[in-house]
């Protein structure tokens, strides 16, 4: 998690912890949690909204297994863009 001035309202101490408790979670159990929020995130979002939320988890994921499988090369060097750059910031 980063944090930047569209997010300084959040309780970034708060969300770590669920994050890190979840991640005590099995696999299975993590993939049914996320699972289970999606449908009160859909309800509170557009259908253009939604759709933007499912790029940024896809590109989320795709972002991190190339950090992954490039250590050390930095942001600079990736190709998948990520929400900073679709969103302009």
């Amino acid at each position: 998690m980063t944090t930047s001035q569209e997010t300084d309202w959040m309780n970034h101490a708060v969300i770590r912890a669920l994050v890190d408790q979840a991640n005590t979670l099995a696999l299975e159990e993590r993939i049914t949690l996320v699972k289970g929020l999606v449908p009160a995130i859909a309800d509170a979002l557009s259908q253009e909204e939604y759709e933007q939320f499912v790029t940024f988890i896809r590109l989320k994921g795709e972002r991190y297994l190339e950090a992954k499988a490039h250590p050390g090369e930095g942001r600079a060097e990736r190709h998948i863009p990520g929400e900073r750059e679709l969103e302009g910031r």
